[in-house]
């Protein structure tokens, strides 16, 4: 199995990444934002599935990301693509708030994923995604902080998800990860004025 890749992008789209790694090209799926944020070198955690027809490739930018992923596909009628889907449009932090508060309005506005299917994640995983994933001695970084109001705050901006890991990077350099929310948007924008 393939667990890890680390290599130089060379082709991207919408949720797909080809990784260039000793001369093989490996299509990895991502969730969206990672394929945005993702630069030419990367490496990616790697959940590898086998079918009888297929070996599909799933890319994440953290070993946080995969163990959510590998959470979601655990529950019935959530397969990859949706799992994918959960992952595009909610950081980890975020899933698993919306799982434990059981905000099933949250879940569902996830492309793919309804009522019902909101209900059985909540049902099935309330409790386990942040202890398996968020709570297993992981520490958090500025990427996977419980508070995502910054990154809201600056996607709300007009901000893309490359330029928001940017200015989250550059609050962990200056040790002002845990500063107040509105420091840390003067900060950000400082940064992110500069380019």
């Amino acid at each position: 199995m393939i667990a890890r890749l680390r290599g130089e992008v060379v082709e991207r789209g919408p949720g797909w990444l080809v990784v260039d790694v000793g001369g093989v090209g490996y299509e990895v799926l991502v969730p969206v934002r990672v394929a945005e944020a993702t630069r030419e070198s990367v490496t990616l955690s790697v959940y590898t599935a086998v079918r009888e027809d297929a070996i599909t490739l799933y890319g994440f930018a953290t070993t946080d990301e995969k163990a959510a992923f590998e959470s979601l596909i655990g529950v019935s009628g959530i397969g990859p693509k949706l799992g994918l889907a959960c992952l595009s449009g909610l950081t980890v932090d975020a899933l698993a708030r919306a799982i434990n508060g059981g905000d099933v309005r949250t879940l569902s506005a996830v492309p793919g994923i309804g009522k019902k299917t909101a209900e059985r994640l909540i049902l099935e995983l309330k409790g386990k995604l942040s202890g398996g994933v968020l709570a297993a001695g992981t520490v958090a970084t500025p990427a996977t902080r419980a508070d995502d109001s910054l990154p809201l705050a600056l996607a709300q901006l007009g901000y893309k998800r490359a330029e928001i890991d940017l200015a989250l990077a550059n609050l962990s350099e200056l040790g002002k990860s845990a500063a107040p929310l509105a420091e840390r948007i003067q900060l950000s924008l400082q940064r992110l004025s500069r380019g």
